[in-house]
């Protein structure tokens, strides 16, 4: 069954470029992003990976851990980090799964069961293996994209939507289209506007069903 946004994502045993990995364990009690690439040594992937790097701050701003996950080897993964850094001028200094036998892929749905990798793979062979999924601290997945390979990932929409999920985690809210950090969110309609207002202060209502509060800080 596909992996869907709320479910507990699988505790497999990784192989990384920095050792042998418990998902679980790795969270810890962090926010975390997987996110995927068909193949190391590939254009499109290594200005992603550097993107990556570029915004270590930003990630541990946000109490956030990021994993890459890649099929190639651990060793292709350390020679590959070294284009990265060089290409971002930024230590790339996450892990990197070496899903050499599409274990991962499979266990959060990015291939097919029956898929499987020739002697010598290309890009093509894992092209559906390029998603982004961010994760709770709960372990429970709260979103996931997929791109195509033509097309690099826009990390500042990853970090607004990690915004968006840090701002809304266990709470009463929801983001609007649009949201960035310290716009009005939405109330939920949960809570009526006696209990809404005693939590949140004065509600800008635009709809019976669509109530603006001031974001708590």
């Amino acid at each position: 069954m596909a992996l869907r946004i709320n479910d507990t994502i699988p505790d497999l045993t990784v192989e990384t470029d920095q050792g042998t990995l418990s998902l679980h364990d790795w969270i810890g009690d962090s926010w975390a992003i997987l996110f995927s690439h068909p193949k190391d040594f590939t254009p499109v992937c290594t200005t992603e990976f550097g993107a990556v790097a570029q915004l270590a701050d930003e990630w541990d701003k946000r109490g956030t851990k990021v994993m890459g996950i890649s099929v190639d080897s651990v060793e292709d993964h350390k020679k590959w980090k070294g284009d990265i850094e060089s290409f971002a001028g930024s230590k790339a200094g996450f892990p990197i799964i070496a899903d050499k036998g599409l274990e991962v892929a499979k266990a959060f749905d990015m291939l097919p069961a029956e898929a499987y990798l020739p002697d010598s793979p290309t890009p093509a062979d894992s092209a559906t293996v390029r998603s982004v999924f961010i994760i709770g601290p709960d372990k429970k997945l709260k979103l996931m994209m997929t791109y195509p390979m033509t097309i690099g990932r826009n990390f500042a929409e990853v970090l607004r939507a990690l915004d968006a999920l840090q701002a809304t985690y266990n709470v009463p809210l929801a983001a609007p289209a649009n949201w960035v950090p310290g716009d009005d969110v939405i109330v939920a309609l949960s809570l009526n506007d006696e209990q809404a207002e005693e939590k949140y202060g004065a509600l800008d209502k635009k709809l019976p069903y669509l109530r603006f509060a001031k974001s708590p800080s």
